[in-house]
């Protein structure tokens, strides 16, 4: 029988677990009965030992290599069928908190490693949400209570909806409580549906999926602030030399699985962005903007385009989601070169953007993943989504004064695929030109 183990690290089974664990000595010693229950596994490719966790240490590494090589093409499922074995849990348990420690204790907050380890957290849990079958139901109230969502107001939340792990408008509410109970639901709303059955309209408004969602989103959240406080208490004590090889470990398969291809900042200078490879309706934002576009053209699509154009232009080819301090660690780049590029055109705009509406500084930072601020700040990376920008077809929609297509707009849906083929044809003509000479 599966238990809330397999989905809730935080429960108080799984703390007793690891306080019955103890020292983290043993982490990398060899386990029989762990490789005996990864072997067992149903579907488990047993061809390469190296897919297989031998120790805790391995299986905390696992963990996250897991979710590196399930993004990227030729992924096989069954090199990490084990992850999906009930069978696992106690010793998963344990995995879990050793990843955690070693992030905490190896890596600053927001980082990229940090951030990985927390976004495989979430994906684990919804993914064994799909190998329970019968127990699911089961299994998803028993965590929603070990949680304590049971009767959370939604204010309770601020934080996971704050940092976009949670919609707002996904979750119904009754005088500020989120209602995810059915029996709640009904005797609540029951009375005011009168053209639709009340418990089907139920499981199309809340059902599994949100309680799965929120589920997954908490674990994240608490993962978060897990880290957190251990980076914290290894300000003042020593980490424990094998938590702190795990976190070697850790930095060593994101750099193997993800390794980084938008190009060091530090060796970009300023003037590494090409003005003559942007295209029309970025070069039209850049020479100001009337009311009516203005805000739009400023905040959606011009503060988008230019962070990515600068800082990661293969964005869309590369297919591996990344923060602006991944790209620009001390945050120099964004604020020297690209927020006075920014600035500079919602100053030209008519009238002056941050005249009419000064709140567009707080919406710039957000596009640029730091949350409703002043400026970006590496504490508050994360609170929002660094946006990609908009496609062709948007802004043929929502900015058609912009829009004014020449003949390469013609082949290509994006303004930043735009300025990347540009980019490339400029430097071929300069290259033959060079040769001629």
């Amino acid at each position: 029988m599966v238990s809330s183990l397999f989905i809730n690290p935080f429960s108080e089974d799984a703390r007793e677990i690891v306080r019955n664990y103890g020292s983290p000595d043993t982490i990398f010693e060899a386990s029989s009965a762990l490789l005996e229950t990864v072997k067992r596994t149903r579907g488990q490719n047993l061809d390469d030992n190296s897919l297989l966790p031998g120790s805790i240490g391995e299986l905390a590494i696992k963990r996250l290599e897991w979710y590196l090589r399930r993004q990227r093409r030729g992924f096989d499922h069954g090199d990490y069928a084990y992850l999906m074995n009930p069978d696992i849990e106690e010793y998963d348990v344990i995995a879990f908190y050793v990843l955690a420690q070693a992030a905490g204790a190896g890596f600053r907050g927001g980082s990229r490693e940090v951030r990985l380890v927390v976004e495989s957290t979430g994906a684990l849990v919804e993914d064994r949400f799909r190998v329970l079958g019968s127990e699911r139901d089961e299994i998803i109230e028993e965590v929603l209570i070990e949680l304590g969502s049971e009767g959370t107001r939604w204010m309770e939340l601020s934080e996971l909806i704050g940092s976009g792990k949670l919609r707002l408008t996904d979750l119904i509410l009754h005088r500020g409580r989120v209602v995810i109970d059915e029996d709640e639901f009904l005797v609540t709303f029951q009375d005011r549906i009168t053209d639709r059955d009340p418990r089907s309209l139920y499981e199309a408004l809340v059902g599994l999926e949100l309680k799965e969602t929120m589920i997954s989103r908490i674990i994240m959240q608490r993962t978060e602030d897990y880290i957190a406080r251990v980076a914290e208490m290894s300000s003042t004590v020593e980490p424990h030399p094998l938590i702190l090889e795990t976190a070697e470990r850790i930095g060593e398969t994101v750099n193997e699985v993800t390794p980084f291809r938008g190009g060091q900042v530090k060796t970009a200078g300023p003037g590494k962005l090409v003005p003559d490879a942007f295209p029309p309706c970025i070069r039209g934002t850049l020479d100001g903007v009337k009311s009516g576009n203005r805000n739009d053209a400023i905040v959606l699509l011009l503060t988008s385009f230019i962070s990515y154009a600068r800082l990661y232009p293969s964005v869309f080819r590369d297919r591996t989601p990344l923060k602006v301090s991944d790209l620009d660690p001390d945050l120099r780049v964004i604020r020297e070169e690209i927020l006075p590029i920014i600035y500079e055109a919602a100053e030209r705009c008519e009238p002056p953007l941050f005249e009419d509406d000064p709140q567009e500084k707080l919406n710039i930072t957000a596009k640029l993943g730091f949350g409703v601020h002043d400026e970006p700040e590496p504490e508050h990376e994360g609170e929002s989504k660094w946006y990609t920008p908009m496609s062709c077809e948007k802004i043929k929609i929502h900015l058609p004064d912009l829009c004014r297509p020449d003949e390469l707009c013609r082949r290509i849906t994006n303004p930043l695929t735009y300025y990347n083929r540009k980019r490339w044809e400029l430097h071929k003509g300069k290259s033959e030109q060079e040769g001629e000479d």
